[in-house]
């Protein structure tokens, strides 16, 4: 048996131009001033979307000036979501159905929040390996990869599923331990490196010419 992790080209995520995010940031966030937490995910209920909305909701309790990102917010969960955004304040989140650059916007995201409902739903979830590439401190729930690469206070913040309390709790740890926040940054860069494109296809080839 012989494991190969699935390759990525993660240099687009790694470090996009300060031009490309600045325009990305003047087209969704002209007027926000506070931190940017962002989710990259289809309206399916099993992302667990509403908890971390419900989470953003007590979080602006202390920073009133966080802006949450919805990013692929297009799905068949899309009106049980609109409700729970109904019931945070105008202008406080913004969607966005698609974004050619998703580098860029992972650039601007101060949190990733990707918390799937259980152990088994996600496929695979690429958004893991970029949040991680691209330096963004991320909250998550351990479903699909994740299980393989992601560990706790090391390269991320682990959930329990179906949390939303807990989500918020790591929410206000990362904001307050730069510490943490920091080392989870670097961690996560290291860690993510191991889906890079390169060893993939060298492992390959290693492996069908044996």
């Amino acid at each position: 048996v012989h494991l190969i992790h699935h390759g990525f080209d993660l240099s687009p995520v790694r470090g996009g131009s300060d031009v490309r995010k600045d325009d990305t940031r003047n087209r969704y966030l002209a007027t926000n001033s506070g931190p940017v937490i962002g989710m990259i995910c289809r309206y399916i209920e099993w992302k667990g979307i509403a908890y971390g909305i419900k989470a953003f909701k007590d979080f602006r309790n202390s920073y009133p000036e966080a802006h949450l990102l919805l990013a692929n917010a297009k799905g068949p969960y899309k009106a049980e979501i609109q409700k729970e955004l109904e019931l945070l304040p105008s202008g406080s989140y913004t969607e966005i159905e698609f974004e050619e650059d998703i580098a860029a916007l992972y650039a601007i995201f101060d949190i990733m929040i990707h918390v799937p409902i259980d152990p088994h739903v996600e496929a695979f979830g690429q958004t893991y390996v970029e949040a991680l590439a691209a330096g963004v401190p991320s909250i998550v729930t351990l479903s699909g990869i994740a299980h393989e690469f992601i560990q706790d206070r090391h390269n991320a913040l682990v959930v329990p599923y179906r949390d939303s309390d807990a989500i918020l709790e790591a929410m206000n740890s990362l904001m307050r331990d730069s510490e943490l926040r920091n080392s989870i940054i670097t961690n996560g860069r290291s860690s993510a490196e191991q889906f890079r494109l390169e060893p993939f296809i060298e492992k390959l080839k290693v492996l069908y010419e044996r």
